[in-house]
């Protein structure tokens, strides 16, 4: 009778243990790091010492730029596009074949589809009827100059968008923006 007190004892202990194990989390972890992320989770606010409110997504200080960035010196106003009239391109005058020979590439690309090949306002698009209202480059009234233009890429004109986000660099821009003066030149020859 005692063996059977004794079984039945522990028969009682091993179901109560058993009832009280989760089988998601073992008892003994034999290796915890298995179970359990040893590093920070990413932007978790946990106070580290160094930044008292975690390591969230921190904003970049005030006043700084991203590199290889430099923000353009006038804004997309018309007083801006006034003040950008006086610029002048900031490409080497050495290489103007070079340039020239880059932006009638990039010009094809982006923007003869509405403007036409020649400059004259004739692209694909306004052939088709899609856009309307595409003026020359050779139009008295509009008094482009190499600094409007890049404006006019740079933030865009009108119906047109800002091509900005299109091209690699300012580079690219300002060989654009000398290659619509030179159709500008062959319009008005």
């Amino acid at each position: 009778m005692k063996q059977l007190g004794k079984i039945s004892v522990a028969l009682v202990l091993v179901l109560l243990a058993a009832s009280c194990a989760d089988k998601n989390s073992p008892n003994y972890q034999y290796m915890p790091d298995m179970y359990e992320p040893v590093g920070y989770e990413t932007y978790q606010g946990v106070d580290n010492g160094l930044f008292p409110d975690g390591t969230e997504a921190l904003l970049p200080a005030e006043g700084t730029i991203s590199r290889g960035y430099m923000p353009y010196e006038f804004e997309n106003t018309p007083e801006g596009k006034e003040l950008a009239r006086l610029n002048t391109s900031p490409l080497d005058s050495l290489n103007r074949e070079e340039n020239l020979a880059k932006g009638a590439e990039l010009y094809a690309i982006y923007c003869a589809i509405c403007h036409g090949p020649k400059g004259d306002g004739q692209g694909n698009l306004v052939k088709r009827e899609k856009i309307l209202g595409v003026p020359s480059y050779d139009d008295v009234a509009r008094n482009i100059t190499v600094g409007t233009t890049y404006h006019a890429v740079y933030y865009g004109l009108n119906s047109m968008g800002s091509y900005a986000s299109q091209f690699a660099n300012e580079k690219e821009m300002w060989q654009v923006s000398e290659y619509v003066m030179k159709l500008k030149e062959d319009l008005t020859k």
